[in-house]
């Protein structure tokens, strides 16, 4: 099953991080944490309190700070293009599952190489989050996949509509910001993605079927 990453937008309070984490998480795979305003203190606060109110550790993925994901007990880091590369992070942190943010098939090659776990590829569709820069649309989705040897996620202006076209282009998952934390009903949000990923699931299954079944359904 293709992986459904959210991401938090900096907008919340600390004190409704957790209440928005412990609702979503039961139709996501995983939690992003992305508080650029936050400090360290502060953020290790927030991974606490979403830990405490029952998301998995596993689940829980910070943005950029190794140290407050080994601090908080979280599963993984997702590293940024400014961040300690792959190969260093899993020197000092090999149990963390790594993430890289890349932009390109080259850079998509690269962290692979590098011991990134998997990558988040975007953006795919134009962006609010990414106002004025081109979007990279679904033919170089495909190549970056081609190029990776790592399972890629794709991010940026994914909806529920576009999800199956993006699914079908290779990628391993897909990673949402605006469409669950900006939504009126981020629980609702989160399981309309999640439908949206089981249907592509459902229809990459049965074209996998059908040419090996002749007319009636009988094989060939």
């Amino acid at each position: 099953m293709q992986e459904i990453h959210v991401i938090s937008d900096g907008r919340m309070q600390p004190e409704a991080l957790a209440e928005w984490a412990v609702a979503v998480h039961p139709n996501v795979d995983y939690i992003h944490l992305r508080e650029k305003k936050m400090s360290a203190r502060e953020l290790l606060a927030a991974a606490e309190q979403i830990l405490a109110a029952g998301v998995p550790p596993a689940k829980l993925v910070i943005n950029d700070r190794i140290d407050v994901a080994l601090a908080s007990g979280a599963g993984g880091a997702q590293l940024a293009w400014h961040s300690l590369g792959p190969a260093a992070v899993r020197n000092l942190a090999p149990a963390l599952r790594l993430g890289r943010s890349v932009h390109s098939p080259e850079e998509a090659a690269e962290a692979g190489r590098q011991g990134a776990d998997f990558c988040l590829y975007g953006h795919v569709f134009p962006t609010a989050c990414k106002p004025g820069q081109q979007a990279r649309g679904l033919e170089q989705l495909a190549e970056a996949v081609r190029r990776s040897c790592v399972p890629l996620i794709a991010l940026g202006g994914i909806t529920p509509d576009n999800t199956g076209a993006v699914l079908a282009a290779g990628a391993d998952g897909i990673a949402v910001m605006s469409g669950i934390c900006g939504a009126p009903d981020p629980v609702a949000a989160a399981n309309a993605y999640r439908a949206a990923v089981e249907r592509a699931a459902a229809c990459a299954e049965a074209r996998t079927v059908s040419p090996a079944l002749g007319e009636g359904g009988e094989q060939a």
